[in-house]
């Protein structure tokens, strides 16, 4: 695992480039694939992708090995929370056909399992805050969480840590509420939130000209893994979003460099209902070029 530095309010922080140039912020890009989809195969190869869930039930046949698990405790006297790993699976399912999904889309990622639901699918803002904290410290390459909270005093931190993870380039794909309620952290920017379609096609994904739910997945009657080694069929919002964060492992598996608003960009313009218009040749007419600066100096 590779742990990310805490720093102190403030610092680290680049507020501008004076007595710098270009030559002193060199960075090692990548353009990304054209129109969004990667060139030649892309399985996940390489790729981090962390369920936080309710844990994924060890060699699932669907799901294979994980390459690592582990489950956020609270102490019941002293009230404080740990991450500790652990073998005991999964408590309801939920998990494992996340698992199922990521490892259908993107079959050569590893994948990780947090769990932070207990059976019946319950659980608390306060273990959620801890196993996606705990994610993101651990710098994995995608997040993939088909939970939320409507928990507002929950609100502001999950935005902190969501924004945290964008800059570290750990991609956290969310899940939309399955009801027209206000949630957390779908609601975020700075997450790829996903939805369900209803089209046939099960290798296809849509953009939502009308956010704040950005993409569309396929998570309606879909067969995903479940517990005992067994398959159900079912719906969700929660079942589109392992579908979209299995197109961000494949993406980023032949583009490693790619940044988390590059991996965004490529999913939007490798979504179906994405038209490719042809850049126009010459200015609008009256459209000079000029530009004005209003900011202060």
């Amino acid at each position: 695992m590779r742990p990310r530095a805490r720093t102190a309010p403030g610092q680290g922080l680049t507020w501008s480039l004076r007595g710098r140039g270009p030559d002193d912020v060199p960075v090692l890009a990548d353009a990304g694939p054209p129109l969004g989809r990667p060139a030649g195969p892309a399985t996940g190869r390489g790729v981090r992708v962390c369920v936080v869930d309710s844990g994924v039930e060890r060699d699932h046949p669907l799901v294979g090995p994980l390459a690592g698990s582990w489950v956020v405790v609270k102490d019941g006297e002293s009230g404080g929370i740990t991450v500790e790993p652990t073998t005991t699976g999964d408590t309801c399912g939920h998990g494992t056909a996340c698992a199922g999904i990521i490892r259908r889309t993107a079959p050569e990622c590893e994948i990780h399992s947090v769990r932070v639901l207990g059976e019946r699918f319950s659980g608390t803002g306060d273990i959620l805050m801890a196993g996606l904290r705990w994610a993101v410290e651990q710098r994995f390459d995608v997040v993939n969480l088909s939970l939320s909270t409507t928990r507002t005093r929950f609100a502001q931190e999950l935005h902190s840590l969501a924004d945290s993870a964008y800059f570290a380039r750990t991609v956290i794909v969310a899940s939309a509420h399955n009801t027209p309620v206000e949630s957390f952290p779908w609601r975020f920017a700075s997450v790829i939130s996903v939805g369900s379609h209803q089209e046939d096609d099960p290798e296809l994904h849509l953009y939502n000209p009308e956010p704040p739910v950005e993409f569309f997945g396929p998570g309606q009657d879909v067969t995903v893994p479940w517990l005992g080694g067994r398959t159900i069929r079912t719906t969700g919002n929660s079942f589109a979003t392992p579908y979209v964060a299995g197109l961000c492992a494949r993406v980023l598996s032949a583009h490693p460099r790619m940044t988390a608003f590059q991996l965004k960009n490529a999913l939007y313009l490798s979504a179906a209902n994405v038209r490719h218009a042809p850049r126009p040749s010459s200015p609008p007419a009256g459209d000079t070029g000029d530009t004005r600066d209003d900011s202060e100096n």
